[in-house]
Formats: C-alpha cells, sequence, structure tokens
C-alpha cells in the first residue's frame, strides 16, 4: 500500500469535525476530490471515531507497518 502524505491528506479531509468517524472522513474526501488511492486508504480503516487529524494519520502510518 502507497504511503500518504499527512499534508495532502489532510488536505483531503477539510471541513471534517472531529471526533469524526470513518464514513464522516470518507465522505469528506470524496467532497473534496480525493484520488481512489486516498479513498481506498480510508476505507481500510477501523470502523471507529477518530479524535483529531493526527489519530487518523496514526491509524493509516500503523496500516504500513503490515502488523495485522
Amino acid at each position: 500500500m502507497a504511503k500518504i502524505n499527512p499534508i495532502q491528506l489532510q488536505k483531503h479531509l477539510k471541513g471534517v469535525n472531529y471526533p469524526a468517524s470513518k464514513q464522516d472522513l470518507m465522505d469528506a474526501a470524496e467532497e473534496n476530490g480525493a484520488d481512489d488511492d486516498v479513498r481506498s486508504m480510508l476505507d481500510e480503516l477501523p470502523d471507529e471515531e477518530y479524535e483529531t487529524p493526527a489519530a487518523v494519520n496514526k491509524a493509516l502510518g500503523g496500516m504500513d507497518s503490515g502488523d495485522e
């Protein structure tokens, strides 16, 4: 899975009110023109509430390690 730039990710998540659900994040990304790679990565996030943008970045970063 490709790494995503945290700054680019937050541009795609502009307007999200935290805490936010996985669906909130996916909806915001689509509204902000995220490409298929970004939407695919968000789709693989655990279905939970994310308290901050940093929590989203951390969750996505953990997916890259292969420790599932």
